[in-house]
């Protein structure tokens, strides 16, 4: 396929995004959640660490309480990212959309892309609003955006929710159904987010979970060596896997789509 073909692939499945009467309340809603949240939560924290009569709060704590909300915020995207794969099933519009464009690969590459470039466009403007309002809530603790830690957490953050949302992507594909999609992610992502990765018997395996996996960077998680919180893997070798779940939903969906009628 010659680029002009790409890009009229890309441009059609952007206009199909567009005209989703779900995508501007998933993506707004993801931004403020994850904003609201963030201040709420840095509030909360604020309060406790003036209760303690602490003068400066460990930077570990500071950037857990700056973006856990993201955690939260991540799951109306993650909506979007499975709207926008199964709804073409759901409405039966696929079988139109592969008639457009008969080379399934084509179809599915310009779809997965253009799902990836319109949450890494959210993502960007949804961490920092988080970070920034997080900053308001924990007042006089607040740290300036260049404090340690925080411009890896920060671009950690925007891969993060755009790694998530392919994975569920391809996860939509596969299982072609957007209602199957969320039953099976919202619920792991969500017990994810609430510590189930870090009850022991558990965590052996769930560590090793997209979300969890993620987390590294985004300072969500204890450091190396904590038996409770920490991970076996540091922040780039935990987006790896983020990548490599990510990887495999997309190869699995590509193969879905090839082998099975629309």
């Amino acid at each position: 396929m010659d680029m002009a073909s790409a890009r009229a692939v890309l441009a059609a499945e952007w206009v199909k995004i567009r005209t989703l009467r779900s995508t501007p309340v998933t993506l707004l809603l993801g931004v403020a959640l994850s904003a609201g949240l963030g201040y709420l939560l840095g509030l909360s924290f604020s309060a406790g660490f003036s209760d303690t009569a602490q003068e400066r709060p460990e930077p570990a704590a500071l950037l857990f309480a700056t973006f856990y909300s993201l955690t939260l915020g991540q799951l109306p995207l993650v909506v979007f990212a499975v709207l926008t794969v199964g709804g073409e099933y759901s409405s039966g519009t696929i079988h139109a959309s592969l008639t457009a464009v008969p080379r399934r690969g084509a179809f599915y590459g310009g779809k997965m892309l253009a799902v990836a470039l319109t949450v890494l466009g959210v993502a960007v403007v949804t961490v920092p609003a988080a970070f920034f309002a997080a900053q308001a809530g924990l007042g006089r603790y607040g740290m300036p955006p260049d404090a340690d830690g925080v411009p890896q957490a920060v671009l950690g953050s925007c891969l993060y929710l755009t790694l998530i949302c392919v994975f569920a992507a391809g996860v939509t594909a596969m299982l072609r159904s957007p209602a199957l999609s969320l039953g099976v992610l919202l619920p792991v992502f969500f017990l994810g987010s609430q510590g189930l990765g870090n009850v022991p018997k558990v965590k052996v395996v769930a560590q090793y979970l997209p979300d969890q996996a993620g987390m590294v960077i985004m300072r969500l998680t204890g450091p190396p060596g904590d038996p409770g919180f920490g991970r076996p893997y540091g922040p780039w070798a935990g987006m790896g896997i983020l990548a490599l779940w990510a990887a495999a939903a997309l190869i699995g969906g590509y193969l879905m789509l090839r082998r099975r009628d629309a």
